[in-house]
């Protein structure tokens, strides 16, 4: 295995870290079914698994601050509506959270510690 930055080194995340952590980037869909599902997905599994494995804390977080941001983002676009620009921004803004999100599943599918660009690092 190629020794990857993001975790301790001569680590590998096991089949059940793996599918933990590509559930908590899986859960951003959530907020598709209720509001704020796709921060509150990812949190509570994050909380729940957090001490268990520092791949699943890792991701966990990752998603949790990830799907923050987004929300932020989708709501300021909304909120800009009103100016016109709204429209072009919420669907690029939905649009990078959804194939994010996809990357970063896949990514920890295969054990690999993923950092989504553009991200608030708000849950340390």
């Amino acid at each position: 295995m190629i020794h990857d930055p993001l975790l301790p080194h001569g680590v590998e995340p096991g089949p059940d870290e793996r599918n933990l952590a590509t559930g908590c980037h899986l859960l951003a869909f959530a907020g598709m079914l209720f509001p704020f599902g796709s921060i509150l997905g990812p949190l509570v599994l994050w909380l729940l698994k957090r001490n268990s494995s520092h791949f699943v804390d890792h991701q966990g977080r990752e998603a949790v601050n990830f799907n923050i941001t987004m929300t932020l983002a989708l709501l300021i676009s909304a909120a800009l509506m009103t100016v016109l620009i709204g429209f072009v921004l919420v669907p690029l803004v939905l649009v990078f959270w959804v194939a994010m999100a996809i990357v970063a599943a896949v990514q920890s599918s295969h054990g690999k510690a993923y950092r989504y660009p553009l991200t608030l690092r708000l849950v340390q």
